[in-house]
């Protein structure tokens, strides 16, 4: 059978080994029911999803002909780094800063990543997303995550 496009066929593959990792790694944990999931409920049926997108994945690549094969082009080695950087930076900092000051902050480095990078638009997305994740996570599921540095009694 010929590969018809190298960059599906390879994201189908990859897609399909992380699913099945995952869903593997999901049967160390208890399953539970449908009607009280346990802790491997939620990671085993993402893994089986994403398995299962990374087969259509890889049958597109299989039998639908694209311009030139689409082969794999060069490694982005810039924004691999940067975004790297950027969630490692916020793991580190959260503790310390709160989420007042690391989500603009991850949010300002991972745009920076790419070519069009503009402050008026990193600050508008960190401002939006901060308080979102505010709601979301500290005012609606109530989890205790720090919002204010720790130099401001947070």
């Amino acid at each position: 059978m010929k590969i018809k496009s190298q960059r599906d066929f390879w994201s189908g593959l990859m897609f399909v080994a992380v699913g099945l990792a995952f869903a593997w790694g999901a049967t160390n944990y208890s399953f539970g029911s449908s009607a009280n999931p346990g802790p491997g409920y939620f990671p085993f049926g993402l893994g089986i999803l994403l398995a299962l997108l990374g087969a259509m994945v890889l049958f597109k690549a299989l039998t639908i002909e694209s311009d030139g094969g689409a082969p794999i082009g060069k490694i982005a080695w810039r924004p691999l780094l940067v975004i790297t950087l950027a969630i490692t930076s916020f793991g580190l900092a959260l503790p310390r800063l709160g989420l007042l000051v690391t989500m603009p902050l991850l949010i300002s480095l991972s745009a920076a990543a790419g070519q069009e990078f503009r402050w008026k638009d990193a600050l508008l997305n960190g401002v939006v997303l901060t308080a979102g994740s505010w709601v979301i996570f500290v005012w609606g599921l109530k989890l205790t995550i720090p919002v204010w540095p720790v130099y401001f009694g947070g």
